[in-house]
């Protein structure tokens, strides 16, 4: 099977959640990988020595395990920076994840002043697409500005419609904010195109990458300027990484005029009773206490990424997702929801089948062994342009097998069986 890691028995074995048996004997098939990645063994190795041999605060700390720690939690900002190609260190923030990342940037917005002020007559541009975390804060921000939330719609295979681009993306717009991977319908959209349109018109781009960090190439020193976002977003999780840490990418011009998104520790140069003045980046946005382990363990899981090659897991799951929709093409009454090319999309596949609810569908498969997600994937605008309530999703990885694939089409077919279905 072209395309797969030539080393993917050796992978998996680094994951020791995947020797995991369940219930009634059964074999772990972990297809939830959108939802949040397994945790390789070097990444449990790191946070646990660093808990027991290195553990202090960071930063003003004048002891030699403050110092070591300090350093390990710089190590993994200087990780992260390279993984995606920022082009300064100091341009990589650290959040508790993307949805406070995505939150950060639209409320500093909701209080910016000059040119980056957003009020009545403006126009904040995203997608149907979206995962509510890049909906609710724009919502928000327009609804206490006065400004004006429009979006682009979806075609029916699961697509943009950038037909009506120009009339979308005007002088009025001061911000487009859209997903580089859709969670639900796998779309990889066109992040770069989108962009220049953008800025054509001076607008500011921000990029939910949750889903394509941890399978898509990324090196934004290495993008044309016109097409580089001012902003990504993603969460640690997702990306072999521990939960608690998320990073937020920004353009140093942008980020220095923006200001300040919580008060407290560390995000000050010095404070008196009457004002305060600010640090410079990162420590402008990063208040209080920082998760510290969380980024000592992020820096080691994108390392991890890098050295198997992001074009090595991106070429896997190109591979491991086009046999899933061979697959998943021949259980009678499902349908796919999103793009059915595998070029075009990520490892997330949301379907329904005929006469079953999602829930069942899942609580069946988990019976096997087989771990899904169903609901509406913090997708329900997207849901409902489809006209369904909610769907199935499964979702593959770097560690990902044909055999598993097998075993999900497997438990459908008896699912069908099981529900009596013909």
């Amino acid at each position: 099977m072209e395309g797969l890691l030539p080393q993917l028995e050796v992978v998996r074995k680094d994951f020791p959640i995947l020797e995991r048996t369940l219930a009634g004997g059964m074999p772990l098939v972990y297809l939830d990988s959108a939802n949040t990645s397994q945790k390789p063994q070097c990444v449990i190795d790191t946070m646990v020595d660093h808990l027991e041999r290195h553990n202090a605060n960071v930063a003003r700390a004048m002891h030699q395990l403050g110092a070591e720690a300090s350093e390990a939690f710089e190590t993994g900002r200087d990780r992260v920076a390279a993984f995606i190609g920022a082009p300064s260190r100091d341009e990589v923030i650290f959040t508790k994840n993307a949805s406070e990342a995505l939150n950060l940037v639209a409320n500093t917005f909701a209080w910016a002043r000059g040119d980056l002020a957003v009020g009545e007559g403006d126009e904040v541009v995203i997608t149907e697409m979206e995962h509510h975390s890049n909906i609710v804060p724009w919502q928000l921000l327009t609804q206490r500005t006065g400004a004006t939330l429009r979006w682009f719609g979806l075609t029916d295979d699961g697509h943009l419609d950038l037909e009506g681009i120009d009339d979308l993306i005007t002088e009025r717009t001061k911000i487009v904010s859209l997903t580089w991977v859709s969670n639900m319908l796998g779309t990889v959209n066109p992040i770069a195109a989108i962009t220049r349109k953008a800025h054509e018109v001076g607008a500011v781009v921000v990029v939910d990458a949750s889903q394509a960090a941890p399978q898509l190439p990324i090196d934004l020193a290495a993008m044309d300027e016109a097409e580089r976002p001012d902003v990504i977003a993603f969460t640690g999780h997702k990306v072999v990484g521990p939960t608690g840490i998320g990073v937020l990418w920004g353009r140093r011009t942008l980020m220095e005029q923006l200001p300040p998104f919580l008060g407290g520790g560390e995000m000050i140069e010095t404070v008196t009773m009457e004002r305060s003045t600010y640090a410079g980046l990162p420590h402008r946005f990063e208040a209080g206490t920082p998760p510290i382990v969380e980024a000592v363990g992020l820096g080691a899981a994108v390392e991890y990424l890098s050295d198997l090659g992001m074009e090595a897991v991106h070429a896997h799951e190109q591979a491991i997702t086009a046999y899933a929709l061979e697959g998943l093409a021949t259980v009678p009454g499902l349908t796919v929801l999103g793009p059915l090319d595998a070029t075009q999309r990520g490892g997330a596949i949301s379907f329904e089948v005929d006469g079953v609810h999602p829930h069942d569908i899942a609580q069946v498969l988990d019976s096997r062994g087989v771990a899904v997600r169903a609901g509406h994937h913090c997708a329900k605008p997207a849901h409902a342009r489809y006209g369904v309530q909610s769907s199935t999703r499964m979702s593959s990885y770097l560690y990902t097998t044909p055999s598993e694939i097998d075993a999900l089409v497997e438990a459908l077919e008896y699912t069908r069986s099981y529900f009596k279905l013909g």
